[in-house]
């Protein structure tokens, strides 16, 4: 075995990686990652507790979520700055969780995975300005619990308290988001691609995509969103850019195919960076916690000269390109996040007590290349006409494109956002929940999720954390996931997995 990974959706053979990741990452860098993490932990058994420290500890976690960053040289230099703030010979080996009883290593995968994408989270709302305390300081406990010789009930409860600290996480992030570039409001995006220079943005980072827009303003450069920064297109402060033009392509894992010979930039701002073709090597750049070898990497000044220079060197496509999503069609909806959701909360509960509406499918999740995720295809087209599906995260590129029509007046599909933004989703629950003097779990409503990586666990350890119930999670189970752990959730939680569309719609609608 010459590395162990199995902390996404798709490692091999359900059972982890031990012999090159199919994620694309080679042994010697996924073995650097688990040398970061075990330099992590390491840190926060012996050093001071700071904001140098903080930011060194969620950048190294982010770091290391799957498909983020592949580049041996920049996580070298990051052990090595880690290394640099211990003031101890505090020693600690990462084999030892992975060589533990399965229960307690399942158990600490679930804390050490939950907080990489709590670490993801952190980050975004950081780059904007936004920090928080309590957030803070429970890297340091989720770390050091790794490191301690923990029972399973204390694990357990880490476990719920990660979902909790999840969640204030991603308040703070929607908070950063909205104060800084406003609540996003419904808008129709096009997937055609306008001839003449232009540049793809992919990733998370709204930040990123802000600085860009104003450095190619004017200069005859249209910007088009990819992947999970679609719903950039709601928020007033970006969208009143007007070249910002549209959506390209799919999701995350369709980029090798969409990008072959594009001509124009593509810069990866966070995660979701699979390994470079030829056909575009030379058109790629990086930023931010994203590297990739031989790719030209923008750092923290941000200035993107050289997207500039290269989208205008390619010049894009002659003629307009009429492209579609994987349902043919060319037109997304966005924005409705859970301030514009609220604001018809009358109507949707109206509805339901009308008879109108007689339930609300929250149908999101990371995408993916593994087979099995036409289900939520497929699922989506088989919702009654009297249904809402919520969705949010790159996993609604399999159906975002329908149009299911309306329910007086509202769109049957909402996309809320971002993986990032499953804070709205949440509150919206709630706040229904509130309306209907009901619990969560007692709503007319039904979790449909889909996973992939470690952003995925933080979430769903998030609604455990709160209580929900009947979970389906697919489109397998996570590896990590030891089968008396998993008997917990399903007693707890009854979390389940899911079977066929048909089955699970007929068991939902009873």
């Amino acid at each position: 075995m010459t590395m162990f990974c199995f902390q996404c959706e798709q490692t091999a053979h359900g059972k982890g990686c031990t012999a090159v990741g199919v994620c694309g990452k080679k042994p010697d860098t996924a073995n650097l990652q688990d040398d970061l993490t075990n330099s992590l932990i390491e840190l926060v058994n012996c050093c001071e507790q700071n904001e140098e420290n903080t930011e060194l500890i969620i950048d190294g976690l982010f770091t290391t979520v799957t498909n983020v960053n592949f580049d041996n040289e920049s996580i070298s230099k990051l052990i090595t700055r880690v290394k640099n703030q211990c003031s101890c010979d505090n020693s600690f080996d990462i084999n030892s969780i992975w060589s533990a009883n399965e229960d307690i290593r399942s158990l600490k995968s679930l804390i050490l995975f939950g907080v990489k994408g709590i670490a993801a989270y952190a980050h975004h709302a950081r780059i904007l300005g936004y920090k928080d305390k309590t957030v803070d300081d429970f890297f340091y406990e989720a770390l050091k619990s790794l490191s301690q010789n923990l029972g399973t009930e204390e694990l357990l409860s880490l476990i719920l308290k990660t979902g909790e600290i999840n969640f204030k996480c991603m308040e703070l992030l929607d908070k950063a988001n909205t104060e800084t570039y406003g609540h996003p409001v419904p808008a129709k995006v096009s997937t055609n691609i306008e001839p003449g220079p232009f540049i793809v943005v992919t990733g998370h980072d709204l930040r990123d995509l802000a600085l860009l827009l104003e450095q190619t303003k004017d200069k005859g450069i249209n910007i088009y969103t990819h992947g999970e920064m679609l719903p950039c297109h709601a928020y007033p402060e970006l969208k009143k850019y007007p070249h910002l033009k549209g959506n390209f392509g799919t999701a995350w894992q369709n980029q090798q195919k969409e990008f072959d010979n594009i001509p124009a930039p593509i810069l990866f701002t966070t995660n979701c960076i699979m390994p470079i073709k030829d056909s575009y090597a030379d058109r790629v750049f990086t930023t931010s916690v994203v590297q990739y070898p031989g790719m030209v990497h923008i750092d923290e000044n941000k200035d993107f000269s050289p997207v500039i220079e290269k989208a205008l060197e390619l010049g894009g496509y002659s003629e307009e390109q009429k492209m579609t999503g994987i349902n043919g069609g060319d037109a997304l909806t966005v924005g409705f996040g859970h301030n514009t959701v609220l604001s018809v909360a009358d109507k949707v509960i109206e509805a339901v007590k009308s008879g109108d509406l007689k339930h609300i499918f929250l149908v999101g999740g990371c995408d993916g290349a593994k087979p099995g995720r036409n289900y939520y295809t497929d699922f989506v087209k088989q919702t009654p006409a009297n249904t809402l599906v919520l969705t949010l995260a790159c996993g609604k590129f399999r159906f975002n494109d329908l149009n299911l029509g309306e329910i007086n007046g509202i769109p049957r599909l909402l996309d809320m956002g971002q993986c990032n933004d499953a804070y709205s989703a949440i509150k919206v629950a709630v706040e229904l929940s509130k309306a209907f003097d009901c619990t969560v779990n007692e709503l007319p409503l039904s979790l449909i999720l889909s996973w992939y990586e470690q952003k995925a666990v933080c979430i769903l350890l998030t609604l455990l954390y709160l209580g929900i119930e009947n979970i389906r999670l697919g489109p397998t189970l996570p590896a990590f996931v030891s089968p008396n752990v998993l008997n917990i959730l399903v007693e707890k939680f009854k979390i389940k997995p899911i079977t066929t569309p048909e089955q699970d719609l007929a068991e939902i609608l009873g």
